[in-house]
This record gives structure tokens, sequence and C-alpha cells, in this order.
């Protein structure tokens, strides 16, 4: 592979308010080598940095990487081959807007993290959770009301979101084979939703015992449980069940937001999914009954910031969009700009992101044998977040793991 010198490298990695002073960073293969002032290894290329700005490659830990379709319940319904292939250009993108790994929430399978790993298309790093776990009329429930058939359990098809698993033992069943197929960590539907057809906002779903016998499966494998969740009871029930990943988190209150500082976990706000179906989910097919979920959601998020950040909870990068909406993957960062400081929400999008995922020191930041995922911003993204919007238009270079995959 080849090596890279990169001088006079401001680097903006959310840890301070303000860029480094000009630092080199040394890439060999496919992870960085040195870090300093003056380093004397000897490149295969120089590239200078001047006037540029340097960040690791970002995270974003709530994604649906085989949702090409805004509706699950459609594409559930399409041929493996084809979803595969539409996820492929979905990765693409999301790599072309400076993400060099993420984290799927329902869906993606073991197979997308093998070909993405012998490198058959350009795609960040893939963490999975296989399917997301739900209950009968639950969040990952698509059926609607009128339908009686069976809900399919086992063989699910590459374009579903989740599988349906009902009772303590067929819940550790379903847990057992995610981790069985190459789950990173198990997810599950612990609240109602807004695009699924039967299920309120309010509706907790799983039993606490339900819930505990995931949570034990997942620290069994070693790893965590992470829940949807959008409204403070489902919240707090998910805690004291040891849920360490809390999705969403729209409607939490700050006692709520005290105990999951207290006990080590970690949110993941996706208000840009909200966002985005308030003003085109009607275009996109979601009904008058999910987009007054919607609202209901979107109308308490920028609140829940303030409430996580006074609390003390840290908050990871999520986006949450399906099919056309995922071009507004990057947006999020605007959205939480207005309410946080600009170096905290990049710090969600990788120390924070890259605790979440437990790849500490690997992703995430600019160090000494961590991936040399990195993009390069024409501008300083602490002074305008906007920077990172736009579909990569400002970043003039992008690397995965060594390998440059844009350069202008």
């Amino acid at each position: 592979m080849t090596s890279y010198l990169f001088k006079n490298v401001r680097v903006a990695d959310g840890s301070a308010a303000e860029p480094s002073e000009p630092i080199q960073v040394f890439v060999d293969g496919y992870k960085i080598a040195e870090v300093g002032e003056n380093i004397p290894a000897s490149a295969d290329e120089t590239i200078d940095l001047t006037g540029k700005f340097l960040m690791p490659g970002l995270i974003d830990c709530h994604a649906h990487t085989i949702a090409a379709e805004s509706s699950f319940a459609r594409n559930a319904e399409l041929p493996d081959s084809l979803v595969a292939a539409r996820a492929s250009l979905v990765l693409r993108n999301m790599l072309m807007r400076g993400f060099t790994t993420v984290r799927d929430l329902g869906g993606a399978d073991y197979g997308l993290k093998c070909a993405i790993e012998e490198g058959i298309f350009a795609s960040p790093r893939l963490v999975i959770c296989g399917k997301a776990l739900s209950q009968t009329g639950g969040h990952g429930d698509f059926r609607g009301r009128f339908n009686s058939k069976p809900e399919v359990r086992w063989g699910l098809p590459l374009g579903a979101l989740g599988r349906i698993c009902d009772g303590v033992p067929e819940v550790r069943r379903a847990a057992r084979e995610e981790i069985k197929g190459g789950a990173d960590f198990i997810k599950i539907m612990a609240n109602g939703g807004a695009a699924s057809p039967t299920d309120p906002i309010h509706y907790l779903g799983f039993s606490r015992e339900e819930m505990l016998a995931v949570v034990e499966e997942a620290r069994n494998a070693g790893t965590y449980v992470a829940a949807h969740l959008y409204t403070d009871e489902a919240i707090h029930r998910a805690i004291h069940a040891g849920v360490h990943s809390l999705e969403h988190c729209n409607l939490i209150r700050r006692e709520t937001a005290d105990y999951a500082a207290a006990e080590g976990c970690i949110a993941v706000p996706t208000l840009v999914a909200f966002e985005a179906l308030a003003s085109e989910g009607a275009s996109v097919g979601f009904s008058p009954d999910s987009l007054a979920k919607v609202e209901v959601i979107r109308s308490k998020g920028m609140e829940s910031l303030t409430i996580m950040r006074d609390a003390g909870l840290p908050m990871a990068y999520g986006s949450d969009l399906l099919g056309a909406l995922q071009r507004h993957q990057s947006e999020e960062f605007v959205i939480r700009g207005s309410v946080l400081p600009p170096h905290e929400v990049i710090a969600s999008a990788t120390s924070v992101a890259a605790k979440l995922l437990r790849m500490e020191g690997k992703i995430g930041t600019i160090s000494p044998g961590a991936f040399a995922d990195l993009i390069v911003v024409d501008g300083n993204p602490l002074n305008d977040l906007s920077l990172l919007t736009r579909q990569g238009q400002h970043m003039t270079l992008i690397m995965r793991g060594g390998v440059i995959v844009k350069h202008v």
C-alpha cells in the first residue's frame, strides 16, 4: 500500500473548541503511523494541507444501509440481489459524505460486511446488529391492522428491518441467532414508532423479562443492546433492564437523563430524520397517521439535546434516514449545532461514536495505531458545521483505511 505524509495539518477532531496548531501526520498502509511536528519518515506521497483542516473519518451510529426504499414493508418484498446492489450505492454515497464507519440499526447482514472488507465496492466500515428484534405489533411489524397472515420469523429477506419474537424463550433464541450470524450488537424495539402502522408512540412493547433476557444474551456474548426509544417511561425501563445504547430519546426528561448518565449509557439522537420526514414524508409515502406521530416526536427533539447535555449524558451521531431522504445524512451536524457547541457536535461523530462502537483508538481519532480514516475539509468546520454537509462538496480528500477514495 502507498504511504502518505500530510504536512501543515490543522486537526479539527472535536476534542477542543479550536483546531490544533500545524503538525504532520504519517500514514503507512492502512493505519496512522506517526503524528508530530517533524516526522522523519519517507513517504511515497507528500500532501501539503496548508489552509485546510484534517478530521477523522466521520461515524454515523444510526443508519439503515439496506433501506433504499422509504417503506420497510416494500423494501422487505424486494429480492436480496436488488437490495444488496442498492445498498452498495447507499453505502458509497455515505462514504463520499465523509462517513468512514457506519453502524446499521436493522437489516444489513454479515455478507455485506464481507463484501465491503473484500473491496467489492467502496463503502464505510460497517457495524451491524443483523435484524432488529421486535414484538408482534411493534416497530418491526409492518403488516397493518387488517393483515392477519403469520409474520415470517425465520429466513428473513435482506431488505427486512427486523424479526418478530414473543416471549422470553423466543427472544433469547432470536438474539443468539443474530449473534451467531455475525451481529456486533443487538437492537430491540422498546417503544412505538412513526414508520410502523399499529404501535402508537407510547407503546412499550417488550416486557421487562424479555428485555432482561436480551441484555443477558448480549452480555454473555461480550456485547450490548441498543433500543429504539422515544418516551421517558420507555427509556427509564430500558436503562433499568441494562440497555446501553439509547436511540432517539426525543421525549426524555432530566431525571431519566441523569439516570442514563450514571449507568454509563450513550444516547443517539436522530433529529434530522424527523425534520426530513416533516418536510418530505408525504412525498415518499408516509401516511397521515405516521406523519402525526413524527410531529409528536419532532417537537421535543431540540429540547432533548439540552436535557441530555446538562445531565452529562454522552450523545453519539445518528441520522436514521430511509430511501431518498438518505441525502440529508450530514444535516444532523447543523441541527445539533443550533443548540450545542460545534466541537461537541463533531465529537459525537468521532470520539463519542468510537466509544459507543467499542473501537476507541481505532476510529474517530487521528493518533498512531488508528485506522487511516481521514477527511480533509476546505474550511474550518469548528466555525461552520455546514462545511460537513452538501454531499461532501467541501471535502477535498477522503481516505478510508489508508486508501484515498476522493482527492480533488
